[in-house]
């Protein structure tokens, strides 16, 4: 039988110091939430790292960043046009956070601050109706908890996407833009530790400005259906 192509990890930079320390890097997470995946190829463009050619690869997972996407640094802007290309060619591509806003904007969407501020900790994200009918949603509870922490969001989807989940923050938690292509603002890979860690981590100062950090810290637990959206994502493809 023919080798299986790699599922491609696009990191999309590294945590900050004192998260990396605690809980480790980025690829860590979605390793340990995908368990036996198959071949996974890790690529960081931020480090200057070459974005794969259309069929070396089965699909695409885009990851969070403690970048902004308005910032429109070199590499992210690279991986944008790649994405595109990638959405186009009919490759599976899920955006995770940064990647969830860095899809939307690729294709159209407008991306930047939300007007309320950061959403971060444990929170619930509701389906539209249309995720009835959407391949990876469609018999999942009709609300699920999601860890978030994100202080930009889009503020509107690409023309002709769907828009399959919402939070009471951020009505943009899940969009769909193709039979392939899907994004969520919500971190599927975040273990409870890791949640934590970004709440009480120092590096997260502005991000948590006027929150109540205890009343977060007691509302994180685990969020299985949210993880089950990654899992379900590669082992379709």
């Amino acid at each position: 039988m023919p080798e299986q192509l790699p599922l491609l990890l696009v990191q999309m930079g590294h945590p900050p110091e004192d998260i990396r320390a605690a809980v480790g890097e980025q690829p860590q997470w979605f390793f340990a939430a995908l368990g036996e995946a198959g071949p996974v190829q890790v690529v960081c463009p931020f480090a200057g790292e070459a974005l794969p050619a259309v069929g070396t690869f089965r699909a695409a997972v885009i990851t969070g960043s403690w970048a902004m996407v308005t910032d429109r640094a070199e590499w992210s802007e690279r991986t944008a046009e790649w994405t595109r290309e990638i959405v186009l060619a009919g490759v599976p591509v899920l955006g995770v956070c940064y990647g969830h806003q860095l899809m939307a904007w690729a294709l159209g969407g407008v991306v930047d601050y939300h007007p309320q501020g950061s959403e971060v900790g444990q929170i619930a994200v509701t389906l539209n109706a249309g995720a009835q009918h959407d391949p990876l949603l469609h018999d999942l509870p009709h609300t699920f908890d999601c860890f978030l922490s994100h202080e930009q969001s889009v503020i509107t989807p690409p023309p002709g996407a769907v828009v399959l989940g919402a939070s009471s923050h951020d009505p943009h938690q899940i969009i769909r833009y193709s039979p392939t292509a899907l994004s969520v603002q919500f971190h599927p890979e975040f273990t409870a530790l890791v949640m934590n860690k970004i709440i009480t981590s120092r590096s997260e100062r502005i991000a948590m400005k006027g929150k109540d950090r205890d009343a977060l810290l007691a509302n994180v637990s685990q969020t299985p259906v949210s993880r089950s959206i990654l899992q379900r994502f590669v082992a379709s493809t």
